[in-house]
């Protein structure tokens, strides 16, 4: 009697972890359980039904994404990311298995294609992705840096602005200063023909050396 009554209780265990493998992307609470433990199961818009070995099969059967919580089969569906440790948080369905860690769990990547570290005790503060087979991880401290670096290139900018007025000020100067010792040099040079010219021995001699005012005597 009592081992007929062991059987029901491990066939109903069975089924639970059958669930719970089945509600993957799915909040783990008693109200989504309950309401993905029938064989028949609505979507929760009411637009039709789905048998249970439908839940997260890859394929959209709701409009909603009632049936795939756990892949991205249907665009409007909502993966829940229990991120333990964390806050929990919905994203698109759209964005599992995508090669890129959207839950701070790394619950979205079950697939095994990219291996997503978990971040939550850390503040889930760190992004990682796979690009072309390539893994990369970038916490705060790299935006950190690169803003700092933006902004040291956006000062030495504006320092390489303000040294280019320097040096067109310089040149300016320069040419100022040359400009103004030629005008004086030519003006030097204009001074001393008018002496020689307004000196009367020297006009006299040039005079004479023309034959200008020699006496002529019949």
């Amino acid at each position: 009697m009592s081992k007929g009554m062991v059987l029901p209780m491990w066939a109903n265990s069975s089924e639970i972890v059958v669930n719970f493998v089945k509600l993957k992307g799915a909040r783990k609470c008693i109200t989504d359980e309950k309401y993905f433990a029938s064989k028949v199961i609505k979507c929760k818009d009411g637009s039709r039904v789905f048998t249970r070995d439908r839940l997260n099969d890859n394929f959209c059967d709701c409009v909603d994404g009632t049936d795939e919580p756990g892949t991205s089969a249907c665009p409007a569906g909502k993966f829940y990311c229990r991120n333990l440790g964390s806050t929990p948080q919905f994203i698109f369905s759209s964005r599992v298995n995508d090669r890129f860690c959207d839950c701070c769990d790394g619950s979205d990547e079950y697939d095994g294609s990219i291996n997503c570290p978990h971040t939550c005790i850390m503040g889930g503060s760190v992004v990682y992705e796979s690009h072309h087979g390539i893994s990369r991880v970038s916490d705060l401290g790299n935006i950190y840096g690169e803003t700092k670096n933006r902004i040291s290139l956006d000062d030495l900018i504006e320092k390489l602005k303000g040294l280019k007025v320097v040096i067109i000020l310089q040149v300016l100067l320069i040419s100022c200063v040359v400009a103004f010792r030629i005008f004086r040099r030519h003006a030097a040079r204009r001074k001393r023909r008018g002496y020689h010219w307004g000196n009367p021995i020297r006009t006299t001699s040039i005079m004479a050396a023309f034959g200008f005012g020699r006496t002529s005597y019949v």
